[in-house]
């Protein structure tokens, strides 16, 4: 007997609901997210006694983590159904609007059953998986320092609008000079060698700090008036600073393990050839793609990121335009290092050929994006260093 099982994670109670090859229900209960709940689940599905057990999950990683990992120990074929065909299967059924845990582990369980296209699920390596949460908790920061030096901006043009424009607050100088000194009324009476020491003192190997002290000081003296609510502005300027200064650290040490990871990691040093690939793309790449087994083909690579072009066609009509899906991360790794490496000869010919054929930029950088999917796959499947002329072995 063959059976397929479908599992609707969630964070405190998955639903399980098995299958045989006719679907027949064979169960459908909840399965508590602990060791107990799990192991219950499996001494389950050993009493179907199936000559073949096929578990299909809607989600992976987050709360089905454990999950994943008790079902691999168990020896079960594992199979991911993404939650779009999810979706879009249940809402083709009878009932489609209606929605539940039972009724979408029954049609994971359906698509188990009768799609063979469903990728394998396959248990990381420990440092892809620690390599993917140093992305995920890097990617956190960046994201928050983005949206902490936008408000730190807009606070000081408010206070002190000349000082937002003299001081630069994505340098480490600039943020250690607005944690100690922001207000105008402060730096009227200030001493800029003082203020140059006290820098210093605060931080090693700063740049500029003496002009700035000077700039700074003589920036306050010709604004002679003070906003109102100067004192709680000054006070958030210099919080916003410091805060942006620990995530400058925070994300150092993290890039700091980021390199000593790829430094162990099999494929780092391959994709770091290319050109364009430095230490964060190369590891942003392999939090994404994770094993290349994953994918069949270059094609199914640059499908995967969001690069290949999407065919509309019904009846007579038919269009050829860009793909809004894919991986957003990896879409983003292989843009942003092609647009990096158009200082490469060989990715700047090609970007001029593709703009001399009518392309705008954007269109351009995608297309070299895309040739660079072809690059980075041969170099992965002969397990031979980038050069010149790579592409013609993709």
């Amino acid at each position: 007997m063959e059976v397929f099982i479908g599992v609707d994670a969630a964070k405190e109670a998955h639903w399980a609901c098995a299958v045989d090859r006719d679907a027949r229900a064979l169960f459908s209960r909840a399965v508590t997210n602990d060791p107990e709940g799990i192991a219950g689940l499996l001494a389950e599905i050993a009493a179907l006694e199936a000559g073949r057990v096929t578990v299909a999950l809607d989600l992976l990683g987050g709360s089905a983590t454990l999950l994943c990992a008790m079902l691999a120990d168990a020896g079960l074929a594992v199979v991911h159904a993404p939650g779009l065909a999810v979706n879009r299967a249940r809402q083709g059924m009878r009932g489609g609007e209606n929605k539940s845990d039972p009724r979408d582990a029954a049609t994971i369980a359906e698509l188990a059953r009768t799609r063979s296209d469903l990728r394998a699920v396959e248990i990381e390596a420990e440092i892809d998986v620690d390599i993917r949460l140093l992305v995920g908790r890097r990617r956190e920061i960046v994201v928050d320092q983005t949206r902490r030096l936008a408000r730190l901006r807009d606070v000081l043009s408010s206070l002190f609008p000349a000082l937002e424009r003299r001081v630069d607050v994505t340098t480490k100088a600039g943020l250690v000079f607005l944690s100690l000194f922001a207000a105008p009324h402060e730096l009227r009476r200030a001493n800029p060698a003082r203020m140059a020491r006290q820098l210093a003192r605060a931080a090693k190997n700063l740049r500029g700090v003496d002009a700035l002290a000077r700039d700074a000081v003589d920036l306050a003296r010709a604004q002679r008036t003070d906003v109102p609510g100067a004192e709680t502005r000054a006070r958030l300027v210099k919080e916003l600073a410091a805060e942006a200064l620990r995530a400058r650290e925070a994300r150092a040490r993290l890039d700091a393990d980021l390199e000593a990871l790829l430094a162990r990691h099999p494929d780092a040093a391959l994709i770091q050839s290319l050109p364009g690939m430095g230490v964060v793309l190369t590891a942003e790449f392999i939090a994404c793609a994770g094993n290349r087994a994953r994918f069949q083909s270059a094609d199914a690579l640059a499908a995967a990121s969001g690069l290949t072009p999407v065919l509309r066609q019904s009846g007579k009509s038919r269009a050829i335009r860009r793909s809004t899906g894919g991986d957003r991360g990896l879409k983003r790794v292989f843009f942003q290092s092609a647009f990096v490496a158009l200082s490469h000869p060989e990715s700047r010919a090609f970007y001029d050929r593709k703009r001399a054929e009518g392309k705008r930029h954007n269109q351009a950088v995608i297309a070299l994006a895309r040739r660079r999917v072809n690059v980075l796959w041969a170099i992965l499947s002969t397990r031979q260093p980038y050069r010149e002329n790579t592409k013609l072995a993709a």
